[in-house]
Order: C-alpha cells, then sequence, then structure tokens
C-alpha cells in the first residue's frame, strides 16, 4: 500500500505535463491572472488615471444634448 503503482505514476505525469510542459498553455494562463491582478492594484493606489481598461481605445466624449436650447435657464 505504501508504493506508487503505474497508475499514480501516470497521474503524477499527466499533471506534471500539463502544469509545466506542453505549449504552455497553463504558463498563458497564469501569466495573464499575474497581469489582471497587477492591474487591480494599479486600480486600487490610483483609481482617478484608472478608469478605462488599459489597452483598450478610449471611448469618445458625450454628444451634447440636442433637448437643451439655452443653457442657464
Amino acid at each position: 500500500m505504501g508504493g506508487l503503482s503505474i497508475w499514480h505514476i501516470l497521474i503524477l505525469a499527466v499533471v506534471v505535463l500539463l502544469l509545466f510542459g506542453g505549449r504552455g498553455k497553463i504558463s498563458d494562463l497564469m501569466g495573464d491572472v499575474a497581469k489582471g491582478i497587477k492591474s487591480f492594484r494599479s486600480g486600487l493606489n490610483d483609481p482617478e488615471d484608472a478608469k478605462t481598461i488599459p489597452g483598450s481605445p478610449t471611448p469618445p466624449p458625450p454628444a451634447p444634448n440636442k433637448d437643451q436650447t439655452t443653457v442657464g435657464r
């Protein structure tokens, strides 16, 4: 009962291959998680400058309201 059978070794090899080998899918996923955490922390530290998502285009300014014909009434 204390030894490793072939099934234990195969399952362990598959888990190690998924985590560290292959085409790097897990490492890419973990890199994306790290980028998300960094942007979250920067958003907490500087909320005025972090209103937009980094890398996304800035939205156009809002159009003026056409219902208001004069200002100051």
